[in-house]
């Protein structure tokens, strides 16, 4: 069975790197660092390397590595860290709502109504403070609360 790796290794070096980077990506998947993206880049050059170059193995595991450590080392500094709560949740819509404009669509009453943001319409409440729009006047969304309720002000 050694014999038929080896022989498999030295013969078509090609596609264990390929295989090698494959095995990288698929446990990229799951944890999504982005660490394990560079190993995988990293044996696919050596693969698409040797079908160029005749290397001997023992220079190919030195590239590998050192195409993985200066691939690592650069990839991290040009890619920046995104901290995990970082920004709005781009799979709820109303909490990427503030800061946007809209039109209200319908009277203020005891500070409750509805606007027009974003293609859609929501419900919406007045900043504390705020005199009560007329329908069809320009406001900005301050927050959002839970529910999708939109916290408006004039604009």
């Amino acid at each position: 069975m050694l014999q038929t790796l080896d022989t498999l290794y030295l013969t078509h070096p090609f596609w264990v790197w390929l295989a090698v980077g494959a095995i990288f990506l698929a446990a990229e998947v799951p944890t999504a660092s982005g660490y394990l993206l560079w190993p995988a880049a990293s044996a696919g050059a050596v693969a698409v390397l040797t079908l160029w170059l005749n290397i001997a193995w023992p220079y190919q595991l030195i590239v590998f590595a050192a195409l993985t450590i200066v691939s690592t080392i650069v990839g991290r500094r040009l890619m920046p860290r995104r901290a995990p709560n970082e920004g709005p949740d781009i799979s709820n819509r109303g909490s990427r709502l503030a800061g946007r404009f809209g039109k209200t669509t319908a009277p203020f009453d005891a500070g409750q109504g509805r606007g027009f943001v974003d293609g859609a319409e929501w419900m919406a409440e007045l900043e504390t403070g705020q005199t009560p729009p007329e329908p069809g006047a320009r406001v900005e969304v301050v927050a959002v609360q839970g529910g999708g309720r939109l916290v408006v002000r004039g604009a």
